[in-house]
């Protein structure tokens, strides 16, 4: 039998480090678009249905326009979706999957989307979920406890799936634009029965990851940070057959790229080298990417000039560039003696002479501030 695995679409997500407005919608749009990419995925390799494992939505009240356009990818899909609550869209009384809007727009636009609330097994023709819900955003127990007191038997010959939503081990505090939750909602997969299931879906874990011979993350099917050592954007294609090794595929679903470039300069002439390094992973594209650039080394006045020319083009391009400048201000010595020795300009020459000691100071703060203006005056002039 085969199924679809995915998880954390966090359908709605702001992406407010977005800075500009339309950039921002193109990368919540494909949060959307990627519902149908899915589809095509689990169609096209006859999966039976669709489970996702947590974080359907981005928010526990997302706006009606989010909740509507979501159930409308989701019917256009064709195939039985079945969702757990994850941490972002966690259940509970009164959650988004009891409120009236939700259910009017699941019965009217998605009738094949069933939302999993109860730790029970929900047996299929030709399965036997086993859903581990998250009721509220910081679990204090495991949620898969459950499963351990079940009796299998009753299932027969048919393979069993467990969907659960939280963390197996500390992946390790968050950093830049991971919004993880580290360590809470614990699942405790080692004291599950594993001889008596054949497959783990799990969701919380952005990059897709397998964590044990039966146990899978999905990670989010479209790309939404910086990568970690890790491979979103992904759906898992699960072939599962009761007291067998479940196969698993990873067919790429996403469409924007997230890239982590790191360039050091070590003379002038490396201008071009960065530009050569930045068209080959975007490909020449414009809207598609997002880069985080860590920029070293050193340069001279005129080069970090040309420099800033060339990142406002790429700012221009992509959808985010993410900056880390750990560059260092080095004028070379004809650029020290045009600013220092302008006859044209005695106060102007002064000011650069002075603003050249106090870029020598001990205090960083101080030379840091005596090389911006440095180069602000180097500009001007």
């Amino acid at each position: 039998m085969v199924f679809l695995h995915t998880a954390d679409w966090q359908v709605g997500a702001p992406h407010a480090r977005v800075e500009d407005a339309e950039k921002r919608a193109l990368v919540r749009r494909e949060r959307q678009a990627v519902i149908g990419r899915l589809g095509a995925v689990a169609r096209e390799h006859g999966a039976a249905f669709i489970v996702v494992a947590g974080d359907l939505f981005d928010s526990p009240r997302p706006d009606r326009a989010t909740v509507s356009a979501a159930c409308s990818a989701i019917g256009a899909l064709g195939l039985p979706v079945y969702v757990i609550p994850g941490n972002h869209d966690h259940g509970g009384p009164d959650s988004l999957w009891e409120q009236p809007f939700f259910l009017q727009e699941r019965a009217a636009l998605a009738p094949d989307l069933h939302v999993l609330l109860r730790p029970e097994p929900l047996e299929l023709e030709h399965a036997v979920l086993l859903p581990c819900p998250l009721l509220r955003r910081h679990e204090p127990q495991d949620t898969t406890a459950w499963i351990r007191g079940l009796d299998f038997a009753n299932f027969g010959s048919k393979p069993r799936i467990v969907l659960a939503h939280g963390s197996v081990q500390d992946f390790g505090p968050a950093g830049d634009d991971d919004e993880s939750d580290g360590a809470s909602n614990r699942l405790e997969l080692e004291r599950l029965p594993l001889d008596e299931i054949d497959y783990l879906a799990l969701g919380d874990w952005h990059g897709m990851k397998q964590v044990g011979p039966k146990a899978w993350y999905a990670g989010t099917p479209e790309p939404d940070r910086f990568p970690r050592n890790n491979e979103p954007g992904h759906g898992l294609v699960v072939t599962v057959e009761r007291g067998s090794p479940p196969g698993v595929e990873a067919i790429k679903t996403g469409h924007l790229r997230w890239h982590n470039l790191e360039f050091d300069f070590t003379d002038d002439a490396d201008l071009e080298q960065l530009e050569v390094l930045l068209a080959e992973a975007t490909r020449a594209r414009a809207g598609e990417d997002l880069v985080r650039l860590t920029l070293r080394g050193s340069l001279g006045m005129s080069a970090r000039a040309g420099l800033e020319q060339r990142l406002e083009t790429w700012r221009a391009r992509l959808l985010r560039l993410r900056l880390h400048d750990q560059l260092r201000l080095n004028p070379s010595t004809g650029e020290m003696e045009a600013l220092t020795q302008r006859s044209d300009a005695p106060l102007a020459a002064r000011i650069a002479t002075r603003l050249l000691e106090e870029s020598r100071s001990s205090d960083p703060e101080v030379a840091a501030t005596a090389l911006a203006a440095l180069r602000e005056l180097h500009a001007a002039a």
